[in-house]
């Protein structure tokens, strides 16, 4: 009897010994801060995630009037749709600056920031399935109306926007007829995306993208998950006007407005002339109208991760 108690001691105290090693070698930043950032002033707001693995600077973040919800993204892998939580995450605004030990991968990275959440701002959470509302990309009744790629070594000047008459010149700036910026040919990589507002209209420019890539750039306009359905398999050129009122992804972070376009107000700037705001019709309908693509709306499982518990002022430094 004495020796099988023993024999049960033995084996929780293994167990302990296992997980005080397993909490003790998990990765850590080696040096962190993390404070609530100063009050916003004005009708801007400059929010910069700069640093970490894979970028020109590996060994710090540098993180600028950033949510928790922008953290939990990069610590987990997820999208915003994918947190379920207090209604703060999105409203609360912290600087965090941290040093990462040499030669750190992305999954340590992601580890270091899943267990800063847990020190400073004390995170539970738990995962769960949940059917919700997402939509699908599919073809439209006409048929597609894309460009596809030239899939060959040099970018040709096709590849971007071209401004349709004579541009104006806002500094060092060339702005086309159609209000925006003309990108110089070749911009961007294979997949790049870039995304412009002025004066009330967005623009969706694409080089090289395939539909999954366009499903996850919708995703992040309308905050809900997007999934390619449209049996295209190829590597698309394509520019997309729309208007972006509504559009999660159109909007600074805390809800505030877009700072005036360049010119307006700045002496010796011209304003650079725009359609109409209301001249670009919604996400959905421009889709149909210019690419001949359409979303539909389906419900579907979706991974969440839910806060069981997040406190709002960090632990101090």
């Amino acid at each position: 009897m004495l020796r099988a108690i023993m024999g049960a001691s033995l084996v929780v105290f293994t167990c302990c010994a296992v997980f005080a090693q397993t909490a003790q070698n998990s990765p850590t930043f080696e040096v962190a801060s993390v404070k609530p950032a100063a009050p916003i002033t004005g009708n801007a707001i400059r929010v910069m995630m700069r640093g970490g693995p894979g970028t020109p600077d590996p060994g710090q973040i540098t993180y600028t009037n950033v949510t928790v919800k922008n953290v939990l993204m990069n610590a987990y892998g997820v999208k915003g749709f994918q947190i379920s939580g207090p209604s703060w995450l999105d409203s609360e605004r912290y600087d965090i600056v941290a040093k990462l030990p040499r030669g750190a991968t992305k999954a340590e990275f992601m580890a270091m920031l899943q267990n800063l959440l847990a020190e400073r701002f004390k995170l539970t959470l738990h995962r769960e399935k949940k059917d919700l509302p997402m939509y699908v990309l599919v073809v439209g009744k006409n048929g597609p109306k894309l460009k596809e790629s030239v899939d060959d070594a040099a970018p040709k000047e096709g590849d971007v926007p071209k401004s349709d008459g004579p541009a104006a010149a806002m500094g060092k700036i060339a702005i086309g007829k159609d209000g925006f910026p003309v990108l110089p040919p070749g911009s961007g990589g294979r997949g790049a995306t870039a995304m412009m507002l002025m004066n009330g209209n967005a623009r969706m420019t694409a080089n090289r993208q395939s539909m999954a890539g366009l499903a996850e750039m919708l995703s992040g306009q309308l905050d809900l998950p997007v999934v390619d359905m449209t049996g295209l398999t190829g590597n698309y050129d394509f520019t997309l006007y729309f208007a972006p009122e509504g559009l999660v992804g159109m909007r600074l972070p805390g809800g505030l407005p877009p700072p005036p376009p360049p010119g307006e107000g700045g002496p010796g700037m011209p304003m650079a002339s725009a359609p109409d705001a209301q001249s670009n019709p919604s996400l959905f309908a421009a889709l149909q109208e210019q690419l001949g693509l359409k979303l539909e709306q389906r419900k579907g499982p979706v991974d969440l991760l839910v806060i069981d518990h997040l406190e709002k002022a960090p632990v101090e430094n």
